[in-house]
Formats: C-alpha cells, sequence, structure tokens
C-alpha cells in the first residue's frame, strides 16, 4: 500500500509534540501508539527498552491480544528473542513465524510469548547507542505488514528514541529539582532567590526568620522589606554590587529587622549567577547570628572582667606589704600606757579600717568564681563576698 508522506510528516510532528505536551513518560508512550495508529496497524504494539548493565529489558509499554504484560527479563542476551536480535544488530528486523521458531532451535530454549505469523521490529538509536526497540506484530496473517512497513517503522522509530529520551531528561531534571527543593526547604538557615532586587523564591527558615505568615507573603516582594531604613539598604546594596562585579561573590554581616519591627544580627552570603548583570539573579543564604554575639559579647565581658580581677590581685598583692605595716604600729602603739596615746579611739579606728582593706584584698586575691550585682548607674559589679575561693 503508497503510504501518503503528508501523513508521515505529520505523524513525527505528533510524536515530537507530544513530549512537551504530555506530563510523564506513560502518557509520551500512549500519545506514540495513538499516533503510529494513523499509519500502521498496531494492535499488537510494545516499546522495550535496553538494560545493558543488568542485561535485560523492560517493557513500559505493551499493548497485545494474545500476552499479558511482560516481566522485566534477565539474562536477556541468552533469550531466544526477535526483540534481542534487533537491539544486537543495531538495524530493523523482520520475523516470519518459522524464523522466530528456527531463533529458539537455535539457542536451545523455548520462544518467548505467543509466536506471531509476522513481526517487525526497529531499534530505539540515540546517535549509535541502541536504548531499545519497538515492535509490531500480527497473530492472524502473515502478509499483514511488508518490508516498506519496516522501514516507515525504523524511521519513526528514530523520532521516538529522541522524544523518549528528551522526557526521560523532563522526569529526571524534575526529580532532581524536587529533591533539591526539599533539601533546601530542610535547610537550617534562610535560602532566598532574587531577581532584580525581588525574592522569587525562598525557603521555610526564611519564612520563619522573618516573621512572614507564609511563603506567599515573602516571594514578589522587594529585598528592602527587610532592611530597617532605606539607608541602610541603599549602604548594603552598595557594598553587595561591588563585590559581585569584582567576585560573584559577597559575604557580610549586617542587622536586618523581621516583620515585628526586632533588630537582629545575620550573616548574609551572596553568589550571582550572571557576572555580566550580578544584581539581575542571586541566590542569598541569611544566617541569625544572634546567639553567637551573645555568646561573644559574654566571653569578651568576662574576659575583661578576668583581667581586671587579676589587675586587682596584684594591687592587693603589693599593698599588702605597707597594710601590714600600717597594722603593726598601730599595734605597737595600742600596746603603749594609755596616758602617753594622744587618742586611743583613732588608732582604734586606723586599725579598724586597716583590718577592712586587709580582708578586702585578701578576698579579691582569691577569687576564682564570681557573681555581679546591681551598682548605683545602672552598671553592675562584682560581688566579692558571694564570690566563690
Amino acid at each position: 500500500m503508497k503510504r501518503d508522506p503528508d501523513k508521515t510528516l505529520e505523524v513525527l510532528f505528533e510524536i515530537s509534540s507530544a513530549v512537551t505536551q504530555t506530563r510523564n513518560l506513560d502518557e509520551l508512550f500512549a500519545a506514540i501508539h495513538r499516533s503510529l495508529n494513523l499509519l500502521l496497524n498496531v494492535d499488537n504494539f510494545y516499546i522495550a527498552i535496553y538494560h545493558p548493565q543488568k542485561d535485560s529489558i523492560t517493557f513500559p509499554y505493551h499493548v497485545d491480544e494474545m500476552d499479558v504484560d511482560p516481566e522485566e527479563i534477565f539474562h536477556f542476551s541468552q533469550v531466544p528473542s526477535s526483540t534481542g536480535q534487533v537491539i544486537k544488530q543495531k538495524k530493523p528486523l523482520i520475523f516470519y513465524e518459522a524464523d522466530i521458531q528456527r531463533l529458539a532451535r537455535k539457542l536451545g530454549k523455548k520462544a518467548l510469548g505467543a509466536t506471531s505469523k509476522i513481526w517487525l521490529g526497529a531499534p530505539l538509536k540515540i546517535r549509535e547507542r541502541v536504548t531499545g526497540a519497538i515492535a509490531i506484530q500480527s497473530y492472524r496473517s502473515a502478509s499483514a505488514y511488508n518490508h516498506h512497513d519496516l522501514e516507515l517503522l525504523n524511521l519513526i522509530s528514530q523520532h521516538i528514541a529522541l522524544a523518549i529520551e528528551r522526557k526521560e531528561s523532563e522526569e529526571k531534571l524534575s526529580l532532581n529539582n524536587k529533591l533539591l527543593e526539599k533539601i533546601l526547604e530542610s535547610s537550617p538557615v534562610g535560602i532566598a532567590m532574587l531577581e532584580n532586587h525581588v525574592f522569587k523564591w525562598v525557603n521555610n527558615e526564611m519564612v520563619r526568620l522573618f516573621g512572614f505568615p507564609d511563603k506567599n507573603s515573602l516571594e514578589g516582594q522587594g529585598e528592602q522589606v527587610i532592611f530597617a531604613s532605606s539607608l541602610d539598604y541603599g549602604a548594603v546594596r552598595k557594598r553587595v554590587s561591588t563585590h559581585l562585579a569584582r567576585s560573584g561573590k559577597a559575604d557580610f554581616e549586617m542587622d536586618l529587622i523581621r516583620q515585628d519591627k526586632r533588630v537582629f544580627p545575620a550573616h548574609v552570603r551572596i553568589s550571582c549567577a550572571d557576572m555580566t548583570d550580578p544584581l539581575s539573579r542571586v541566590i542569598a543564604i541569611y544566617t541569625d547570628v544572634s546567639q553567637r554575639k551573645t555568646v561573644e559579647k559574654e566571653k569578651y565581658e568576662k574576659e575583661r572582667l578576668q583581667g581586671v580581677l587579676e589587675m586587682a590581685g596584684a594591687v592587693c598583692h603589693e599593698l599588702n606589704q605597707p597594710l601590714q605595716a600600717i597594722l603593726g604600729y598601730s599595734e605597737l602603739l595600742m600596746m603603749k600606757e594609755e596616758d602617753h596615746l594622744p587618742d586611743d579611739r583613732r588608732l582604734h579606728s586606723i586599725k579598724y579600717q586597716a583590718g577592712r582593706i586587709e580582708n578586702i584584698t585578701r578576698k579579691l586575691s582569691g577569687i576564682t568564681q564570681y557573681k555581679t550585682k546591681e551598682y548605683a548607674g545602672n552598671t553592675k559589679i562584682v560581688d566579692i563576698w558571694n564570690a566563690d575561693r
């Protein structure tokens, strides 16, 4: 039967279009089957995918009047199969019933499935790599197809192979994107993609970090929404622009603002996708460093106070010798007869105050752990009397 070239072109166009019009491989296979039906009898049609690492084939699409959907066939190279011959020889083949039985006898094994009167198969090839095969067959008549049909099937198979590869790539990319988004959503730091200073995508931590009710409330907003003032935003934007233009990266610590107007310190890392227009699209990572800042401040205050205490200890050591002299002289004076004392009350006062200083210096020099207490002027001082020795 003479083929209509226009009809063939129409089928090829439909197959190419089906890649973008279908949601997954299953829908694509069904669309291919419908398109082929415009040119050939495809009552018995299947698509086989070859897995060389496992020496197996699978049948993601299989329509047959006699056989049920086959499971994955392992040790494929040792199985008497017309599909295997097409994949091995990398060319279209036609098998009649006698050919199929002869192949089975040659390998000393039973043919797979019901034996058809005529079978046509063409390889799915991407450049010189065979990824599988497509086949049509008839259980009723050996004259159901001819060599012209085989040529047509082979022509179409090349377009089918490309369509399958593109759809597989789409599905893999979609899967990878979903996996990446899952990873980003579970990140403990805020991550955002910005285009021309507008938040296009944010993860859940960004929403929590800046106190928005949901992602939609932040996505679409300008980045100035996380700055306390336009002045702050302008200064930071200028610094970021300079660094991105120079190295494609920017790394700063800055104060940002939550929706409830609370300001917090943040570490921000930014990288751009296009060095020629660095601010057109960037990825930004935001980390709340409030806790780190608090720890650093406490450590600084502790070290500063410890330095003061060490200095006080040194001063106490230097004071100890003259203090002991004062105490000694006051004791000697008080041991003299009373009628020689100019003012016994003053001597007692000198001794008492010198004793107080001695207690203070002894306490200061032995402090290992300390607490602070409130003091006049909204300040804190070391509580030496409740400190640990």
